[in-house]
């Protein structure tokens, strides 16, 4: 699987995708498992190299590969929940923790678009770039994600508002909205805004209706003047 690395000032840089597949390499490479034929080696030279004063019994040997093919399907079936797991997460939205060569963390945030799989080991595509599923730290919930979008769109509307006694007729559509957003919201939802943000949205609300209807009776006393004339 080739990385291909940035280069600046001359020098190469190591993106948070590199570093975590080179991190991967480098598990896999130190990983103290052996496969099957390294173990069916080592059991010929046991029994090559063994004392013939007190040779190795049959039924050691067979207890020793059984062992051995135990823990090979266990490495086997841990393998393959890893890599349904990982497809699973097609679609999902979670968060990587890379650290890179020189121990710095890096936090990755995207939704993970597909799934490649090398040498029984899973690599998620997250924001154009692959990383190594050791690097995943949190799944989010779409459920929270949502909410927390809606609570920060609400903000951004919320942040544009004049102070209260600046508050004017000009102000009505970003009133309005804030209205109309936090009323549509769960009660779930509405957990990610602070008590005092509603409390002033709603003397917002309740300033904004007065002036509207201020400014619709001034308007009715014009046309009324208008008429008489």
């Amino acid at each position: 699987m080739g990385v291909v690395q940035k280069v600046e000032d001359g020098k190469f840089v190591e993106s948070n995708s590199a570093a975590s597949l080179a991190n991967a390499k480098k598990k896999a490479a130190s990983s103290s498992s052996l496969d099957k034929d390294a173990f069916l080696q080592l059991l010929v030279a046991q029994m090559k190299y063994q004392d013939p004063l007190e040779p190795t019994s049959n039924t050691e040997y067979i207890s020793q590969y059984a062992t051995f093919s135990e823990l090979e399907q266990m490495q086997n079936m841990s393998a393959s929940m890893d890599l349904f797991r990982a497809s699973s997460l097609v679609g999902q939205t979670v968060l990587l923790k890379v650290t890179d060569s020189m121990g710095r963390t890096t936090n990755v945030q995207g939704n993970v678009d597909y799934v490649v799989y090398e040498n029984n080991k899973a690599y998620l595509s997250v924001n154009g770039d692959l990383y190594s599923m050791d690097d995943l730290d949190t799944v989010a919930d779409p459920t929270y994600l949502e909410a927390y979008k809606l609570a920060a769109d609400w903000l951004n509307i919320y942040n544009k508002l004049p102070a209260y006694e600046n508050l004017t007729l000009a102000d009505r559509e970003n009133v309005e909205k804030l209205d109309e957003v936090y009323n549509g919201m769960s009660e779930y939802q509405k957990q990610f805004l602070k008590d005092e943000e509603v409390a002033t949205m709603q003397k917002y609300v309740a300033k904004m209706k007065d002036l509207v209807a201020i400014a619709e009776a001034n308007k009715g006393d014009d046309d009324g003047g208008s008429d008489d004339e």
